[in-house]
């Protein structure tokens, strides 16, 4: 699956393009930065309801190539500069984290 599917599947609200023929296979869930770092794999799609700079940090570090802010959530504007600056996908998506998640895992990504 790619970021571009993953955004037309789940009708996302694109704020940053990125790459949207990078490749996405696993889906993690966490507003706790710490947990990501240690926990996401790379490629994967990352569920969120924080909204600050930090996240594209997390991202770069880990090979996130995108980032799915949950419940309607906007961006500060300083995330999204730096999503712009790495290349990375950041999109919202209307339903909460839980119902983001399961609609990842009815598209085949696992956690």
């Amino acid at each position: 699956m790619t970021v571009s599917s993953l955004i037309e599947s789940l009708k996302l609200d694109v704020h940053n393009g990125g790459d949207g023929d990078r490749p996405v296979s696993h889906g993690v869930v966490g507003d706790l930065l710490s947990f990501v770092m240690g926990g996401a794999p790379e490629g994967a799609a990352w569920v969120t309801l924080q909204t600050h700079v930090n996240l594209a940090a997390v991202a770069v570090l880990k090979d996130i190539p995108l980032v799915i802010l949950a419940s309607g959530r906007t961006p500060d504007p300083e995330l999204l500069e730096r999503c712009r600056k790495e290349n990375i996908t950041l999109a919202t998506a209307i339903d909460s984290p839980f119902d983001v998640c399961g609609a990842l895992h009815d598209l085949g990504l696992k956690g």
